[in-house]
């Protein structure tokens, strides 16, 4: 039989790596699911609802890990939390690998076989699987709410009897997951949104969401993209072009969503202290990015920033904010993995070392650093 562990998250984590639906299916695997008591209240799954679903609550955690097969977490986990488990254990979670590489290096240690879903290859096997998609889209919507709320005035055009409201103009930056829900979100409230972003293949997509796509269409935008669909970094000249056509469009905007990543890297500054001051008082900027340094130069993290009358937030986990879906989504990310290494027949774990999923996530193995882009980081 499998064991897997699940403990609480640190202080300001609301979310957990499982759910009464994936418990339940879990344990139809054969699987032995034991959970911290208290993991999932934050997300709502009370240890009472989860036991019910076939888990075993525990009081420490301690308890929980003791000679567990695997532990599934949201946050990267402790070297003692990993020390506790099974020799040569399985560990998933987002294990932020570009980030405390000492950190890093001293989980691997623990023999653990290390594995990041961050780095879930994007391939259609494993769509299912895709932890920053399904985080992603949640922040996208949590973003443009959120701005609303903040901003202060109705998103749609209204016509009353007394005078017309006007519709509110929100531009979205970067169009990734995020980005294309918070364009969405920002729509269904009535906005006029608009969109920018360097990958030529997202205009199309922006379009058919009902918003306007911005950007300078020259021959480096249309290189703009990498085999893995992410966003090349771009030349100094085309974003001083592409800088001043934002710096145009974005005077006139009530709410901007900044959702520009790229992964080990910090965020790219899109937004400049002028551009902030451009704009009209009362406006809102949402940095997703703030948690990789911000994509405006003045972006705080977890602050809001209040810079002559235009607010600037640096929410660094608004998934967590939506912890009951958010989970729910993670917790079927990790049941799909977890599905391609149990065998179902016997009930035991048999992982495939050489399968693409396994290869692109895994990043530590056997006391070693093994992922091809952690090298010599």
């Amino acid at each position: 039989m499998v064991t897997i562990a699940v403990t609480g998250e640190r202080d300001g984590e609301p979310r957990v790596a499982v759910s009464p639906e994936t418990v339940k299916k879990l344990t139809g695997l054969g699987c032995a699911v034991r959970i911290a008591a208290g993991a999932g209240a934050q997300s709502r799954f009370s240890d009472a609802v989860l036991q019910v679903q076939g888990a075993s609550i525990a009081a420490s955690p301690a308890e929980v890990l003791a000679g567990a097969d695997i532990l599934l977490k949201v946050r990267r986990p402790s070297a003692e939390e990993v020390k506790a488990l099974k020799p040569g254990a399985i560990v998933a979670a987002m294990l932020a690998p570009f980030d405390d590489r000492a950190g890093l290096n001293a989980l691997a240690a623990t023999g653990a076989s290390l594995m990041a879903m961050e780095f879930m290859p994007r391939i259609s096997r494993a769509q299912s699987m895709d932890v920053l998609s399904s985080q992603a889209n949640l922040a996208g919507y949590k973003a443009v709410v959120d701005a609303a709320a903040h901003f202060g005035q109705a998103l749609p055009m209204m016509m009353t009897a007394a005078g017309t409201v006007p519709a509110a103009k929100v531009f979205v930056m970067g169009v990734g997951v995020a980005g294309l829900q918070a364009i969405a979100t920002a729509r269904r409230l009535g906005a006029i949104v608009s969109a920018t972003d360097v990958r030529p293949a997202t205009k199309e997509q922006v379009a058919s969401l009902g918003a306007k796509f911005i950007a300078v269409e020259d021959e480096e935008f249309l290189q703009a993209q990498t085999a893995a669909g992410y966003a090349k970094p771009m030349s100094a000249e085309y974003q001083k072009k592409q800088a001043e056509l934002i710096a145009s469009h974005i005077k006139s905007q009530d709410i901007v969503v900044t959702t520009a990543l790229i992964p080990g890297r910090p965020a790219p500054k899109l937004v400049s202290t002028a551009m902030i001051e451009s704009m009209k008082p009362g406006s809102v900027i949402v940095d997703l990015a703030a948690e990789r340094g911000g994509n405006t130069e003045l972006t705080r993290p977890d602050q809001d920033v209040d810079h002559n009358g235009v607010r600037i937030i640096g929410p660094t986990n608004l998934p967590g904010e939506v912890a009951v879906n958010a989970s729910s989504l993670y917790a079927k990310n990790l049941l799909a993995f977890l599905e391609t290494m149990i065998d179902k027949k016997e009930k035991v774990l048999k992982v495939n070392w050489d399968d693409e999923i396994v290869k692109g996530t895994l990043v530590a193995r056997d006391g070693k650093i093994v992922h091809p882009a952690l090298q010599g980081v």
